[in-house]
């Protein structure tokens, strides 16, 4: 039987008709942003074009830690990186990573028991190019405090430990852009600091909207870049203006509307009449409810969609049907492949999702990479460095 969608919420904190509803806000971070390209001083920070990409000279291997579901993962594979091993504690998230990267040495488990150099040596691989990943930072420092006892703190530090272990050539570590203002910077100072302990001094961030690269969602990222060889942290420069974003019909209009598709995981919570009843109610960037308006938003035609994200088995409202979308338009937004399919239940496969790395914004630094990469290559094997 398919579960009906009910009211999550008491009905006092519902939404009444009428109700003057929040607008959805563009360009969060764009202030952050801005600071960090025109007040910092940081000569190893260079954006680049990044279409046509360039071609890999050789066959650069990489390592996913934290992986997820894979959206690091395929971004890079697109972009002509070789994955070799992904590490993922979450059991249907490590299964997922497991369908889609057959090839991929995958460690479902505790990052703690991950001793890299063990596996390397199993799998008989040779040097890795780069690390990949997005730890949990929010928790390294707590009232200017550093908090030994938060779990947050841990997996950032076997972030670095891995990294140190394997020594790759690049370092590329993914966060929300809130991260680079928590305790007015002391959260960046503290991560700079560890990977310059470890052999990456020079280490670069930048605020990368997944919108300008093509991606069909306003889903800004914060991206630390860092190297071993004094060269340059190499990010790619944004390809589209915000008025030429990618609106939320192109990637999905051609699902059916009211038709599941389960084998590519094109479902979505069914709605009671009623439900559906509420749902038309809600205007273009109002919410289902007055309290968590964060959580059932109608989006916008003929913009990007709002940061897509699992809620309680709803997800945002779809622009024009009464009905949350599903989570295969949730991996269209997301720029996963049809072909990319995902483990467990429907609400596990947008919860996967929602908590994934746009597969094209991780495709564009790929190719940001590779330029620097070659001469990288190029060095070492003329005994240049």
């Amino acid at each position: 039987m398919e579960p009906v969608q009910l009211s999550l919420f008491s009905i006092e904190e519902e939404q009444k008709s009428g109700k003057k509803q929040k607008k959805a806000k563009l360009g969060r971070y764009e202030r952050i942003q801005r600071e960090l390209e025109t007040s910092e001083r940081d000569p190893y920070k260079i954006f680049i074009e990044v279409e046509p990409p360039l071609l890999p000279t050789y066959n650069y291997r990489f390592v996913d830690l934290f992986c997820g579901a894979g959206g690091m993962t395929q971004g890079f594979a697109q972009a002509g990186f070789q994955p070799i091993a992904s590490v993922e504690v979450n059991e249907i998230a490590s299964a997922t990573h497991k369908i889609n990267f057959p090839k991929c040495h995958h460690f479902c488990g505790d990052i703690e028991k991950f001793d890299s150099q063990q596996w390397l040596c199993e799998i008989d691989s040779p040097e890795v190019h780069l690390v990949v990943g997005g730890p949990p930072c929010q928790g390294f420092s707590v009232a200017g405090k550093r908090d030994s006892k938060d779990p947050r703190n841990r997996l950032f530090r076997e972030f670095v430990r891995v990294v140190s272990e394997i020594q790759p050539w690049y370092v590329v570590m993914e966060n929300v852009p809130g991260i680079l203002t928590i305790n007015n910077g002391a959260v960046r100072e503290e991560i700079c600091e560890f990977f310059a302990s470890i052999g990456y001094p020079h280490i670069s961030v930048a605020i990368l909207e997944s919108a300008a690269y093509g991606v069909p969602q306003i889903r800004p990222r914060a991206i630390f870049i860092a190297n071993r060889f004094g060269m340059a942290n190499p990010y790619p420069k944004a390809q589209l203006l915000s008025h030429q974003y990618k609106p939320i019909e192109s990637a999905i209009a051609d699902l059916p509307e009211y038709t599941p598709i389960p084998e590519i995981n094109h479902e979505w919570t069914r709605h009671s009449p009623e439900y559906m009843e509420r749902i038309a109610q809600v205007p273009p960037g109002g919410s289902l409810y007055t309290k968590y308006v964060d959580a059932f938003k109608r989006q916008y035609r003929g913009l990007p969609s709002m940061t897509v994200k699992e809620n309680h088995g709803g997800t945002h409202i779809h622009p024009y049907l009464n009905r949350v979308i599903s989570a295969r338009e949730m991996a269209r937004l997301q720029t996963f492949p049809d072909t990319f399919l995902f483990a467990g239940s429907m609400k596990k496969a947008m919860w996967q999702i929602g908590n994934a790395v746009p597969p094209r914004l991780a495709e564009c630094i790929g190719y940001a990479l590779i330029p620097s990469l070659n001469e990288i290559y190029r060095k070492l094997t003329s005994n240049a460095f």
